[in-house]
């Protein structure tokens, strides 16, 4: 028996495949034989006792058609018909393989599953760059607002809510999905004839950028923090007056006057003016000199 089949196996028709045209493809498949629910079974049982490849290639042939059809309701994703179809052949071959004729269920309403699953892994991969559904609740949420007949901007509050109720999900993951999935892919590169002020905004631009190299912003953020630490360090060196003096004068959100300064010391302004000049000189040679240690 075994080398009867291992014959019959050699001798089978290869399967179609799509090229680039996918009007071939059809015209291939369209004379492939339908099956009747019998003859689904004892291929069925030939396929799991006997490992029958032509068995296998026959209930795949025979649904063929149907997974274009399927494939066809997932145009309006801008994604080539032809690969949306050779997904929905492999979720198709997954589904005979698993098929289990003694269930007296017709293989398409098996694998129907089988071939929506895997397009719509291939359109969650592949619709856009930056993905938008990573979790089992956020793919069925995808389908349902890609079916939707109106965008969620003209939904009313219990629209949104129905939806979010109807997949077990919060309301506001529902708006996030939307605004992911009506959001657009930038362009890495400007577009040819671009003003340099709009090159200047590109990703390609930004990230050749001086100022936006990953190693120049540490060092610069390093050279900020070690300021400001100097700088606390020298003003705490400093006496109380002086130290308030500058403050007030420089380091407040409400800078103060020399002359409001003046009236709640009870001194002059130029005397205001004096300590503030002797606590600045101050604090520059501390600062000064911490740098000098730091280096």
């Amino acid at each position: 028996m075994s080398t009867a089949i291992t014959a019959k196996n050699s001798t089978a028709t290869a399967m179609p495949v799509i090229a680039d045209d996918l009007n071939s493809y059809l015209a291939k498949i369209s004379n492939a034989t339908l099956l009747s629910a019998e003859e689904e079974k004892a291929l069925g049982r030939q396929l799991r006792a006997h490992d029958d490849l032509e068995a296998a290639r026959k209930l795949v042939m025979s649904q063929l058609r149907f997974v274009v059809h399927i494939a066809r309701s997932y145009k309006g994703y801008g994604l080539p018909m032809a690969d949306l179809v050779q997904e929905g052949n492999i979720g198709l071959m997954k589904a005979v393989k698993r098929f289990d004729p003694e269930m007296n269920v017709r293989l398409i309403s098996f694998a129907v599953h089988w071939i929506r699953a895997e397009i719509h892994e291939y359109v969650i991969r592949n619709w856009r760059i930056v993905k938008v559904a990573t979790t089992k609740a956020q793919r069925k949420l995808f389908f349902k607002l890609r079916s939707a007949p109106k965008q969620l901007n003209w939904f009313s509050q219990d629209e949104v809510n129905a939806v979010a109720e109807d997949l077990g999900v919060d309301p506001k993951v529902v708006m996030e999905m939307e605004s992911r999935m009506h959001g657009h892919d930038s362009a890495f590169d400007a577009p040819v004839g671009s003003s340099s002020e709009d090159r200047m905004l590109s990703p390609a631009d930004i990230l050749h950028r001086e100022e936006a190299d990953p190693s120049t912003v540490l060092e610069t953020d390093d050279i900020r923090k070690q300021a400001l630490d100097s700088l606390a360090t020298s003003m705490a060196e400093l006496d109380d007056r002086s130290r308030i003096i500058l403050q007030r004068r420089w380091l407040s959100d409400e800078k103060s006057t020399l002359h409001e300064l003046a009236d709640e010391y009870d001194v002059s302004a130029e005397r205001i003016r004096q300590i503030e000049k002797a606590a600045m000189k101050k604090l520059k040679a501390a600062m000064a000199d911490q740098i000098t240690e730091i280096h």
